[in-house]
């Protein structure tokens, strides 16, 4: 039985080679070349990498120059940093620091967000800011030293630098040809009628103390509370009303809010105020918009508080590496370019080019400009000369109210 099925199978194998040998020839199989990909070394087909979610906050005003610039920005870094989603949320400048430290002190907050170094002191002694030392090392040797010591407090380093800012003197070459150079000019333009719009308040106003030789702090940040200085301190107040009074009776602006349309409309000739609204400004006024520091006085050249805007970065977050790869692409030589040019940013980055006159004016009237102090003192500073309208609108004798906060300062 076994045999008669042997056969039979040998038959139909036979059978069946005829019939394929009279049937339509087979598709030859391609032959190997040496461009063949041997399938041991093709590649293996792998999911695409996750994309990194990353968010940060910022206090830029709906429709600044620094908005604009920054959306541009990022549209860039969507085409070049796809690796990264970035999630972007505006909230107000008065609401962003106490609105990130509650939010990070529950538990939450974004994964970073930029400001001015108000108050890294504070956010570092509360632990609301996350200490970068190790993570930034070696990587911000194209920062400014003057931007990184900005970003630091007790020798570790919390933010990225984005810029330096402090406040100057902006006029209208067309309704004033020429920036006051000194105190005695500035108040003789004022007393002649040309409309300025000063910014009379406990940062705007700080500069002033220079000017008359004052000091709130010495060298260790103690108060400087003896009648010498104080006396100079009170000078500067007095100046200070003098002007204000002068303001009032006028009906012109006292502040950077509600100068802001007047001068870029051009019925004020000059405003005091920070290099953050150079944007709007520029955009205003073109060709016109000068620059020039604070003037000097008696006592030597002004001292504007100089502030440096940063990245700083939660300690909640689970992406800080990525969030700074993030604040190092938005911190670079273009990214810096971009935000001097179209916001009027003053860069950190010391490989921008710096080739507008308005840029290098401010960075001519930085160079006598105080460095913003991290120290607890500072807030002491804030808590006892932030009331100034005691001096200009309640008639307290500028040196009753002089002793008084450097007495309060130093209890």
């Amino acid at each position: 039985m076994k045999k008669n099925l042997l056969v039979l199978l040998s038959a139909l194998i036979v059978a069946s080679l005829v019939l394929a040998g009279c049937g339509t020839p087979a598709t030859e199989a391609p032959v190997a070349t040496e461009a063949a990909v041997d399938a041991t070394e093709a590649p293996v087909a792998t999911e695409p990498a996750e994309v990194i979610e990353v968010t940060f906050w910022h206090a830029y005003g709906t429709g600044s120059a620094e908005e604009i610039a920054l959306a541009s920005l990022l549209e860039q870094a969507a085409i070049d940093m796809p690796q990264y989603k970035i999630n972007v949320l505006q909230v107000p400048f008065n609401d962003v620091f106490n609105k990130y430290d509650t939010d990070v002190a529950a538990g939450g907050g974004p994964d970073m967000f930029i400001a001015p170094n108000d108050n890294l002191g504070g956010q570092v002694r509360a632990g609301t800011v996350a200490d970068i030392t190790d993570l930034v090392a070696g990587k911000l040797g194209d920062y400014s030293e003057l931007s990184q010591g900005g970003m630091m407090y007790d020798g570790k380093m919390y933010g990225i630098p984005e810029s330096l800012k402090a406040v100057v003197f902006w006029y209208n070459t067309d309704l004033l040809p020429e920036a006051p150079a000194t105190t005695d000019d500035l108040k003789a333009l004022m007393e002649g009628g040309t409309p300025v719009s000063l910014s009379f308040g406990c940062y705007h106003h700080w500069g002033f103390f220079g000017s008359f030789g004052g000091q709130i702090f010495d060298a260790d940040y103690n108060f400087v509370a003896d009648e010498a200085n104080q006396a100079k301190v009170t000078e500067a107040v007095s100046y200070l009303n003098d002007l204000y009074q002068i303001s009032v009776a006028n009906g012109w602006p006292r502040n950077d809010s509600d100068g802001l349309a007047p001068f870029t409309e051009g019925t004020v000739a000059a405003i005091t105020n920070g290099n953050w609204a150079m944007g709007d400004y520029r955009t205003a006024l073109g060709d016109k918009l000068a620059v020039a520091p604070i003037p000097a006085g008696p006592g030597g050249a002004s001292n504007p508080l100089l502030g440096v805007d940063g990245w700083y970065f939660n300690p909640n977050s689970a992406n800080t590496e990525a969030a700074i790869e993030v604040a190092l692409y938005l911190t670079n030589t273009d990214a810096q370019t971009l935000m001097m040019n179209d916001a009027g940013h003053v860069p950190a980055n010391t490989t921008v080019e710096v080739t507008d006159p308005l840029i290098q004016g401010l960075l001519d009237a930085f160079a006598t400009s105080y460095f913003r102090p991290q120290v607890e003192a500072m807030g002491n500073y804030w808590g006892n000369f932030c009331g100034t309208d005691q001096v200009f609108d309640a008639g307290t004798p500028a040196a009753d109210w002089v002793a008084a906060g450097f007495a309060g300062a130093t209890k």
